[in-house]
This record gives structure tokens, sequence and C-alpha cells, in this order.
């Protein structure tokens, strides 16, 4: 009969803890001349995150737990609606949005990847024991057990691997990038989202404003046509086409009304907020600045700063690794090793005895089917791909920038005309009502110029929110890296 203990652990140091000191001095020499950057590349620098002095209500914000849904009505009930700047908007959509708080994780995902990659900088080291009891059950009482201790430790370096070690930090370092530039980008693009939202919020809100004013109008036109027609001075035909514009106006403030609550929930899906509070505009429809640069400046100014063209160069280099990394196979690689062992025998009367060993080990792959080969030959497309991609990027940013340059300088002059149509617009209403007043007008010419005065004050509002849409675009398409 044999019974067996067996215990194995074995413990991993990133850091040196104990070397025998023959390897002391050898191996940390060694990772200096292999790395000489290594000390460096082990803390990546962090994105430095703005702190904003915008004061938002806590109850804007939504539930901390993301995996928390309603089950019932009353969690989903609007409570209240809070008015709320843009700065208050764009602070809560950086603070909140779902994109963005992926994208840092993703970042936080890399980091701990190279850290995972600059561990093979540094040996391992593994300690293995076991306890073994043997006896013989069918032996008469002469037969005796015995039991055994053995115990080892083992040490591994990789001296030589061909540059795959080097290129897997590399790699890593580049994906770091690809990831810190990517939530530059998710912070941009929100920016732009919650703005955009923000000013169709206000072109909704703007638009109820208008029409219930040409509801106003349309039951001061009525009133006049009815009291006209009760004096014996007015006709059936203009109470009856006045009741048509009113109607229209209505039907008109009853669609704005629904593209009113739509547009809050659009922007409240942006900004994450809590299931029971909806949101309006508190920020006035007027212009959100001028801008400066010249075109060519622009374009410039962009090329330097947007965030996707890194991105693409940093992928090239991860591939351009990546491809290092696959030639490294076909490369020596050359290993230390260092063991040392305890064996001892309980009741044996001899003492516990050891021994250690120290090796080097190498291999060479001769041959692997052409697997290596192929591996970089993917990775050589892939960098042809991302220079490609770059070209077409560059492309495309000088296009965006070209189109809402474009954008803001005819809404700019869209601004002035609009504005000079919607002073003569009034004054025409006042006209024309004072004519049909008089006698000397007609019916049709009052709601000729009441509909010019509201499609007049959507033109001017339209203007100045397409001038504040472009400016966003074209500001997002110029904002300087590293600034959130």
């Amino acid at each position: 009969m044999t019974t067996s203990i067996i215990m194995n652990f074995s413990l991993f140091f990133v850091h040196f803890i104990w070397v025998p000191v023959a390897l002391a001095v050898a191996l940390p020499s060694s990772i200096a001349i292999l790395f000489p950057n290594a000390a460096s590349a082990a803390t990546p620098p962090k994105p430095q995150n703005s702190s904003s002095s915008v004061q938002v209500p806590d109850y804007l914000n939504p539930n901390p737990n993301p995996l928390q849904f309603p089950t019932k009505p009353e969690e989903v009930r609007i409570q209240q609606t809070v008015p709320i700047s843009l700065s208050q908007a764009l602070e809560l959509a950086k603070r909140n949005n779902q994109d963005l708080q992926v994208a840092i994780l993703e970042l936080e995902r890399s980091r701990s990847a190279l850290r995972e990659s600059q561990a093979a900088l540094f040996p391992t080291l593994g300690l293995n024991s076991s306890v073994t009891n043997n006896g013989n059950g069918f032996a008469s009482s002469s037969s005796q057990s015995s039991t055994t201790f053995n115990g080892s430790a083992q040490l591994n370096y990789n001296l030589y691997t061909s540059g795959n070690r080097e290129a897997t930090i590399r790699a890593a370092e580049e994906q770091l990038r690809v990831d810190e530039l990517n939530v530059e980008t998710q912070s941009l693009t929100i920016t732009l989202n919650a703005s955009t939202q923000y000013y169709n919020l206000q072109q909704a809100d703007e638009l109820v404003r208008i029409n219930r004013s040409a509801v106003a109008n349309a039951q001061a036109s009525l009133r006049d046509t009815q009291a006209r027609e009760q004096a014996g001075v007015g006709t059936r035909f203009d109470v009856l086409q006045a009741q048509v514009n009113l109607g229209n106006a209505q039907q008109d403030l009853t669609n704005s009304i629904s593209q009113q609550q739509i547009a809050r929930r659009q922007l409240a899906t942006v900004l994450s907020l809590s299931q029971s509070v909806n949101i309006s505009a508190a920020d006035p429809v007027q212009l959100a600045g001028l801008w400066q640069p010249t075109l060519e400046e622009t374009i410039v100014q962009a090329f330097q700063n947007r965030p996707e063209l890194p991105q693409y160069l940093a992928q090239r280099n991860i591939s351009e690794q990546q491809r290092r990394q696959a030639l490294s196979q076909l490369g020596p690689q050359i290993g230390l090793v260092g063991n040392y062992q305890l064996l001892d025998r309980f009741n044996d009367g001899v003492s516990i005895t050891d021994g250690y060993s120290v090796g080097l080990q190498g291999n060479l792959s001769l041959f692997d089917g052409g697997v290596a080969k192929a591996r970089a030959a993917q990775s050589k497309a892939d960098i042809g791909i991302a220079e490609s991609q770059f070209a077409s990027q560059r492309d495309q940013i000088r296009f965006d920038v070209e189109q809402y340059y474009s954008q803001l300088q005819s809404n700019l002059d869209n601004v002035q005309t609009s504005s000079v149509a919607l002073n003569q617009a009034r004054e025409a209403v006042n006209l024309a009502r004072l004519r049909f007043q008089a006698g000397v007008g007609t019916q049709t010419e009052v709601i000729d110029a009441e509909n010019d005065l509201t499609r007049a004050e959507g033109n001017r509002v339209t203007a100045i929110l397409d001038y504040n849409r472009a400016l966003a675009n074209l500001q997002r398409s110029v904002t300087s890296r590293g600034s959130r």
C-alpha cells in the first residue's frame, strides 16, 4: 500500500527577491545592455484630466450601478424638468457618458498589458516541494514505511530572444498610445454630440415659442374677422380663411411640442441623466463666438492636433513590432536556468542532501513550414493598410475643415440677412393689420404677413444655431491634443 502527499506551489517574482550570488551581477547588467530604456518604459504617462469649475446638481447623475435598471413605472416617471446651460451639459457628458467610460477602461487595460509585457525583463522564480510516504501493507511486521521530502527552486531568465521581447514591449507601448488617443477622440466626439444636441434642443424650444406666437396671431386675426363679420363689414370667407390659418398654426404647434420632447430626451440620453429627470435649455439662442484663423491656418491646425492621425501612426508602429515578433521566431532563443534542490528521507540517519545547477538553454527553429514569414507578411500588409488609412483620414480632415468653415461663413451671412428680414416682417404684419382694420387691405394680406413673420423668426433661429453647429464642428476639428 502506498500513500502520497504532494504539495506544489509556485511563486513568480516581477522584481529580484533572491538570486544566487553567481547571478546577482550578471542578470542586472544583461538587462541594462539589452534594454537601456526599461526603467522609463515601466511607468507610462497617464493622461491629465482637467478639473472643471462648472457646478452640476448631483440629482442629475444616473445611478452609480451600471447594471441597475428600473422595474417599476414610478422609477422612470419624470419628476422634474431642470434647465441647464451648455457648459453644464458638456460637464455631464464627460462625467457620465458610457462610451467615454468604456474608452477609459480600455486605456487601463492597455496599461496593465504593458506592465505584463515588461515583466519579461525580469526572471521568474518557482518553488516546488513534495512530501511522500511509502509503505507495504502486505508485508510482515518487519516491513517499514518511509517518508521523503523533496524540494526545489528554479530560476529562469531569457537572455536573448532575437528581438521578440523588445518588440512585444514596444507594441504594448504603442497600443497604450492608441488607447490614450482613443480616450481623447471619444471626449471630443462626446463634446461635439452634446453641443449639437443642445443646439437641437434650443431650436426645438424656439420653434415652440414661434409657433405659439403664430397661434396667438392667428387667434387675434380670427377675432378681428369675426368682429368685422358681425359689424357687417366683413365676409364669411374671411372668417373661414382665418379659421383655416388658426388650425394650421395649432397643428404646427402640436408637432413642435412633440419635437421638443424628443430633443430633450435625446440630450438626456447623451448625458446619461437620472431616469426621473428631464431637462430644458437655459442658455438663450445667440452666436457662440467668432472664428478668427484663416482657412489655411485652420487646416494646418487640424493636421497638427487631430488625434486620429497619430492613432493611425501608432497602429502602423504596432504592425511593425508584430512583424518583428513574427520574424524573431526564426532566430535563436537563449535562456539562463538555475536550479537548487533539497532531498531528505526521514529517520534514515542521513542528513539533508542538496545540490544546484546553473546552465544555458538554447533553441533555434530550423523549419516551421513558413508560419513566421506568413505572419510577418500579414503584419506588413497591416502596415500598408494603416498608411492608406492615414492618407484617407488626412484628406477627410481637410474636407471637414473646408466644409465647416464654408458653413460658418455662409451662416454668419444668413444671421445678418435674417435679422434684417425679421425686422421687416414685423413691420409688414403691423402695416397689414392697420390696412385691414382701415378697410383698405385684405385678410389674405394679414395671413401672408403673419406667415412671413413666422418664417423669418424660424430662419433667424436656424441661421444662428447652424452657425453654432458649424463652429462646434470646426472647434472639434482643431482641438489640441491633451485638452479635455
